[in-house]
């Protein structure tokens, strides 16, 4: 960052220099869970983070449309879910139009760290993005099932991944891990964008099901709160068309600025691990040891898994 005036810096991100104003103020204070021990970050901190795990984060974003989570305020002031890209936006910022029911929707893509960087200058703390392309828009390449336990429990997170890692390697489904920053785990499977989201949901949903028939005592597909009693929730509704995901190492608004972090699978059996393990502090160290390493790029139709999930059903 290089000095102005009225707490404002002038932040070079790849091949453009963009502005960051007020960068002292406080989005993250410090007064963690009541311990006193969170650190306080401001949005000069959010932008470095940003700019600092560009190369690592761009490739889960560039191309997808996004919708933005801002905290103006900081986390502990209103909360505003952007889909549609404001016009005052730079207009070297890439935006998609996507037809919705009643009309379309520009949504902002994030195709480089320039446009990182101006995100955060807006407090946009978490980046949502959908599971398709702007090129293929219809047809996801990304499937995600949400692991959201009935408390804050990680150890009822973590059977329920192992669970759903064992099935999807007997379906020969390569799948990653990915901490949410809240209280659970995304798994991703990479996808060749062959099938519509309708066909990709309704696999999800009988892979869900299967396990939940195996092990209903701690597993639940049910909606509603109320119906799943303590079993946690295998969630697969994003896989839908205009649902998101919270992207990779994109910060979550809770104390100490967690990131939804990918890990390996051997990572699983960490003792420390939990869903808030990475921060704004440590996120970029564990960007670092590339832990998805060779599972993005090995992408799967759906089509054999779908004989090898009906064998399994009988």
């Amino acid at each position: 960052m290089t000095g102005g005036g009225d707490h404002t810096k002038r932040v070079r991100a790849g091949r453009r220099t963009v502005e960051v104003k007020r960068v002292d103020k406080v989005l993250f204070p410090g007064e963690g869970d009541g311990d006193g021990s969170a650190k306080e970050y401001t949005k000069g901190d959010l932008v470095d983070y940003y700019r600092s795990v560009a190369e690592f984060m761009l490739p889960h974003l560039r191309g997808r449309p996004l919708m933005l989570e801002r905290h103006p305020d900081g986390v502990g002031g209103p909360r505003f879910m952007q889909k549609n890209t404001p016009e005052h936006y730079p207009d070297w910022i890439t935006r998609a139009e996507v037809a919705k029911e009643d009309g379309t929707v520009l949504h902002t893509v994030c195709d480089d760290a320039a446009t990182l960087v101006y995100l955060a200058d807006q407090a946009c703390l978490t980046l949502h993005r959908w599971l398709s392309r702007t090129d293929r828009v219809d047809f996801p390449d990304r499937m995600v099932f949400d692991l959201d336990p009935a408390e804050d429990d990680f150890e009822q997170v973590r059977e329920a991944a192992g669970l759903l890692g064992g099935l999807l390697d007997s379906l020969k489904l390569p799948s990653a891990l990915m901490t949410t920053g809240s209280r659970g785990l995304h798994v991703v499977v990479p996808l060749k964008g062959e099938q519509d989201f309708d066909e990709v949901r309704e696999f999800a949903r009988d892979v869900a099901d299967t396990l939940v028939d195996a092990h209903p005592d701690r597993l639940t597909t049910a909606a509603r709160k109320k119906d799943r009693g303590d079993r946690l929730y295998l969630d697969v509704q994003r896989n839908a068309y205009a649902q998101t995901a919270v992207a990779p190492f994109t910060v979550r608004p809770r104390p100490c600025a967690p990131v939804a972090t990918p890990l390996t699978w051997a990572e699983l059996d960490d003792p420390d691990l939990d869903a808030r393990r990475w921060t704004i502090a440590d996120a970029l160290d564990q960007a670092r040891t590339n832990p998805w390493a060779g599972v993005m790029s090995r992408p799967r139709a759906l089509g054999p898994a779908r004989r090898r999930l009906d064998a399994l059903s009988g």
